[in-house]
């Protein structure tokens, strides 16, 4: 019986299992990503996420802890320079395990583990939700609102244009008729003065 057995043997003796889950965990850190079934994931799931902790603290007994897990010196360099930054502030749970359906050979439940800091698809920000408008009366209001905002942009355009003062054109004065009369009676008068001071005394 195997009463509170937690550990899944998976068919393999304990040296071979250890061996097993050590290349996969090499492998999920070096391609972030491995197809596999879905007892092996679960099983490397609780083998490295305690690996994945301990690279957090960057120092030497915790590299060497980890390389006694793993023996690829590249899978612990990598560990600690590209995966243990990106996954720094999260508390855990830093795999994902994704059922892609049965194999077909043996008909195996088959699954993809990958590192969920990784992954694209899912990390990038989602889009902000747009308000819910009624269909009464909306489009009314949007145009009253466009129409606003037009006269407000003209009438500071107007205000903030120069005023382009014109110059004043030079207006001629035409003499009045009374003017005219007055400068012809004074011509007439001294014509007539001359006159008298041409002719010679008798």
């Amino acid at each position: 019986m195997r009463h509170g057995k937690k550990i899944n043997p998976l068919g393999r003796t304990a040296a071979h299992r250890k061996a097993m889950l050590s290349n996969m965990a090499s492998s999920l850190i070096t391609h972030k990503r491995i197809n596999t079934t879905v007892a092996k994931a679960k099983s490397l799931q609780t083998y490295i996420e305690p690996l994945i902790t301990k690279s957090k603290t960057d120092d030497t007994h915790n590299r060497r802890i980890v390389f006694s897990y793993l023996q690829d010196k590249e899978a612990v360099t990598e560990l600690f320079r590209e995966v243990a930054p990106k996954v720094g502030d999260r508390p855990g749970g830093y795999t994902r395990i994704i059922k892609t359906g049965f194999r077909l050979g043996d008909g195996a439940d088959t699954a993809m583990i990958e590192l969920v800091d990784f992954n694209e698809t899912y990390t990038t920000a989602k889009p902000e939700k747009k308000t819910r408008r009624s269909r009464r009366g909306g489009s009314k209001k949007e145009e009253a609102e466009v129409k606003e905002t037009e006269v407000k942009a003209e009438e500071t355009a107007v205000e903030e244009a120069p005023e382009v003062q014109e110059p004043e054109a030079a207006v001629e004065e035409t003499p009045t008729a009374e003017e005219t009369a007055e400068e012809t009676k004074d011509q007439t008068a001294d014509d007539a003065t001359a006159e008298e001071e041409n002719q010679p005394e008798a």
